[in-house]
């Protein structure tokens, strides 16, 4: 149950960031020195490696598994 709620606070993070480098991105289009943007692409991209080795963890330890109708080991 721990692995799912970190996954969604990942991906609740995820969106922040992205909204937040959009807000950086208008505010500084005047000031082309301005590296928030940059950073905040860097925080996503962090964020992002860090939802796939949560997923790649619960995947392979069982925690999560597929529900799909054309998974076969239903």
């Amino acid at each position: 149950m721990w692995l799912k709620i970190i996954i969604v606070m990942l991906l609740i993070a995820i969106v922040a960031s992205l909204f937040g480098a959009l807000g950086f991105l208008l505010k500084d289009a005047d000031m082309p020195q301005s590296r928030r943007t940059w950073y905040a692409l860097g925080v996503r991209i962090t964020l992002a490696v860090l939802l796939m080795i949560c997923l790649i963890y619960g995947f392979a330890s069982g925690i999560l598994h597929s529900q799909a109708p054309w998974d076969h080991r239903l």
